[in-house]
């Protein structure tokens, strides 16, 4: 960084000069939002309050508060940090909220940021009643915020979580004890539906969905996710047909399955044409999301284990 930090110390004294300077830094270096923030202002709010130790809705009339010389060293390093190492917001706070929860995250698991939260806050409206809810399977849960915040709109039902990997269902464990889910989640280390033997009413999944050669030309922040939360093959479909031709084993006769398959989602439908997905809508924002309902899994059950071969 070209600016020295005694200067910056010296003519930088409030909250609003940090953040208004980091503003500024992180459109001038080109860094990339998405991991909880969406332009360059929030993402400076969100690092000098959370570095300061200040809620996100401290009054904007403490913005003018002066600083003292620790604190504003603090400041800088923690913004060359967000600059230099190209690190996620989240990975920083150890925090992301989702479905209106907050978790705990770190490189052990991809940063919460699904539309699924929406579908999960409105209980699955109007494909699903909530009292005729009893069973869930959240697959390739990372953090488990799925599973958590599921658990939170069906507070009768069962859910499980399942995950390939080790490191992600550490993360999910402290999850669920710090939402005080020990008693309705169950943790499972699987891949897909190997460890599974039930069937569900919902089965709800954000998969590896991301083709080779996209994962490739993601930005630097998203490289410092793990990125077998991200590899879905070549097309980006290997996981999500897994899924496709497996699922009717273990939903119910009127369950339904939900997937996000992101920016594979035109793929999917041109390799499926004759499959009725049912594209979801979002008002927060997002897309590719896609959901059948049991039968119409069982009757293409065929089609998708053909796509195996």
């Amino acid at each position: 960084m070209e600016n020295n930090a005694k200067q910056i110390i010296t003519e930088l004294a409030t909250i609003q000069d940090y953040i208004r300077w980091a503003s500024s830094l992180f459109v001038q270096e080109g860094l990339f939002f998405g991991h909880g923030t969406g332009n360059a202002h929030d993402e400076a709010v969100a690092l000098v309050l959370y570095s300061l130790y200040q809620p996100y809705d401290l009054p904007i009339t403490s913005f003018s508060s002066a600083l003292t010389h620790s604190e504003r060293q603090r400041l800088i390093e923690r913004i060359e940090q967000r600059i230099n190492e190209r690190k996620p917001l989240a990975y920083m706070t150890n925090e992301m909220r989702f479905a209106g929860l907050s978790f705990f995250v770190d490189e052990r698991v991809l940063v919460p940021r699904s539309p699924i939260a929406e579908l999960i806050e409105q209980q699955f409206n109007p494909w699903l009643d909530p009292e005729q809810v009893h069973t869930i399977l959240d697959l390739c849960t990372g953090s488990a915020c799925i599973a958590c915040a599921c658990a939170y709109a069906f507070p009768d039902a069962e859910v499980d979580a399942v995950d390939i990997s080790g490191d992600a269902l550490e993360v999910a464990t402290i999850n669920r004890q710090k939402h005080q889910l020990q008693e309705r989640l169950q943790l499972i280390k699987s891949d897909l539906f190997t460890g599974i033997d039930s069937r569900y009413d919902l089965i709800v999944s954000n998969p590896p969905y991301v083709s080779a050669q996209e994962l490739n030309q993601l930005p630097d922040e998203y490289h410092a996710e793990p990125r077998l939360g991200f590899a879905g093959g070549i097309s980006g479909l290997d996981i999500v047909i897994r899924i496709l031709a497996e699922a009717e084993q273990y939903l119910k006769q009127q369950g339904i399955l939900v997937v996000e398959v992101g920016s594979s989602a035109e793929t999917l439908q041109q390799t499926f044409a004759e499959v009725p997905f049912y594209w979801l809508d979002f008002e927060r924002g997002g897309d590719g999301v896609f959901l059948l309902t049991a039968e119409q899994v069982r009757e293409y059950t065929g089609l998708f284990k053909a796509a195996l071969n």
